[in-house]
């Protein structure tokens, strides 16, 4: 089964990578290597919220965000290399905008940890830190990065 396949039996749809929006590019392969930029929850372009988690936004719809962070990601690498080129997901830092006194950025960060086991299995298994932090650009409530082992 081709990870298109799954996709399709996931009834995900991959969006459109999206472009850089600074002086970076969206992955660097460095030999079997591929790191993704930061990604962010963008849907058609937009961020559908900002703000912290813990204050404007609830754990769960971060939750839902880094799911969507981590899918843009997906489509990075498929632009880069095509997904079926992936071995495994090596490594996901996860930052969460946190309102003071929020510290469940885990719970946050498993929306992205969960896609990336859903759509390649085991190969998305992964190790991973999920960090607290005062703002992130424009505002968003999650942004996630990955490092993948391709062929």
């Amino acid at each position: 089964m081709t990870v298109a396949d799954r996709l399709a039996e996931l009834g995900i749809e991959l969006p459109s990578p999206a472009a850089a929006a600074g002086s970076y590019v969206p992955t660097v392969r460095s030999g079997s290597m591929l790191y993704t930029s930061g990604q962010l929850p963008f849907v058609d372009g937009k961020l559908p919220a900002t703000g912290k988690v813990g204050a404007e936004i609830s754990p769960e719809d971060a939750k839902g965000y880094a799911r969507l962070a981590a899918l843009n990601a997906l489509a990075a690498v498929d632009a880069a290399v095509g997904l079926d080129n992936v071995v495994r997901v090596v490594k996901v830092v996860g930052f969460v905008a946190s309102a003071p006194g929020f510290t469940a950025q885990p719970g946050v960060i498993n929306g992205a940890s969960d896609l990336f086991v859903e759509v390649l299995g085991e190969a998305g298994r992964h190790a991973r830190s999920a960090v607290g932090v005062a703002e992130l650009p424009l505002g968003t409530p999650v942004e996630v990065e990955a490092i993948f082992e391709v062929r």
